[in-house]
């Protein structure tokens, strides 16, 4: 049996998720199925469902011990250098699919097994550091922004919580594509962090200039409200987390009355992640990263994610 150093979930701590963290020596994954393959992790990236499977949301007790992590890029058996798109289909789950490290082991480690058809390839132009922090939030936000809230048919979008990882690719994506962007944010200093990237930063709840074609929603009921008020007629209110509640109050009428779409969603496709890796080197477009850790730090890099003070991703550098 093949053994590789490892970041995993040991057990839950709903409290203080970070001392349900293990680092130390784990099998190599076994590969479920003739068609998967294992591939070489050269970087990974952190999300906030790593520290939610730490507090024993989304991950079963009988998957313990279970390698962490949904995003990574590497290199497969063939030395080709690849991107790891996260949904895996599982019969097992009542989704009918699963994300790396709920049912199968994660991407924190020196190997992982997905399927082969899960592989998508590198652009050179792009390092895997930065490819790293692709398939989860920034693929969602890609989704967002192009097939829910058809961005190219709107002038403006608003982003609620800019800092979040979703959040901040959406500033950063909407911006390249055209658009002009309004972010909030409750901290003055992502706000200047925000302006920094194009958009133009206002407090929660601030008053546009103009309303908005395109609203990309991570926060919740804390800001459904604004985020409504601030729609254009026709306007697509795109929804992909509740970080601050999952029951806002709704104003049917201002719904029906400005004819709004609200839409749901979550990560996006193997096709729509290609897509996004050939629009950022194509346009030159890099994500915004918060800090690079040696994964000899992966114990640092939880706590830097668990601080609520990150602005953009927490990368691992698996060769450091």
């Amino acid at each position: 049996m093949r053994i590789m150093r490892a970041a995993y979930a040991s057990r839950f701590d709903a409290d203080n998720p970070l001392t349900a963290l293990e680092v130390g020596e784990r099998p190599e994954p076994e590969h479920p199925g003739p068609d998967w393959v294992t591939v070489r992790v050269r970087a990974s990236s952190l999300n906030h469902h790593d520290l939610w499977s730490l507090r024993g949301v989304g991950l079963a007790p009988d998957r313990l011990p279970m390698i962490l992590g949904c995003d990574a890029a590497g290199v497969d058996p063939d030395g080709n250098e690849v991107v790891l798109y996260p949904i895996v289909a599982d019969p097992g789950d009542p989704r009918g699919v699963s994300i790396l490290s709920e049912n199968h082991p994660g991407t924190l480690a020196e190997r992982v097994a997905v399927p082969a058809a899960n592989l998508v390839p590198k652009p050179a132009g792009l390092s895997f550091a930065d490819v790293a922090c692709l398939p989860t939030a920034w693929l969602t936000a890609y989704r967002m922004l192009t097939t829910k809230g058809r961005v190219d048919e709107a002038d403006a979008v608003l982003v609620q919580g800019a800092g979040g990882g979703v959040a901040t690719a959406a500033v950063v994506l909407a911006v390249a594509l055209g658009k002009r962007v309004y972010a909030t944010s409750r901290d003055a200093a992502k706000r200047d962090r925000v302006a920094e990237l194009g958009a133009t930063a206002v407090e929660p709840g601030a008053r546009l200039p103009e309303r908005v074609g395109v609203v990309v929603e991570t926060v919740g009921a804390a800001t459904f409200e604004h985020s409504l008020k601030s729609a254009a007629p026709g306007a697509r209110v795109v929804v992909s987390g509740a970080t601050a509640g999952y029951e806002p109050k709704l104003n049917l009428r201002r719904v029906f009355a400005m004819q709004l779409e609200i839409l749901g969603t979550s990560m996006g496709t193997p096709a729509e992640l290609a897509e996004l890796l050939a629009l950022c080197a194509d346009r030159g477009i890099r994500p915004v990263v918060d800090r690079v850790y040696p994964f000899s730090r992966v114990e640092e890099a939880f706590a830097r994610l668990n601080s609520g003070a990150v602005f953009g991703k927490v990368v691992l550098d698996h060769d450091a």
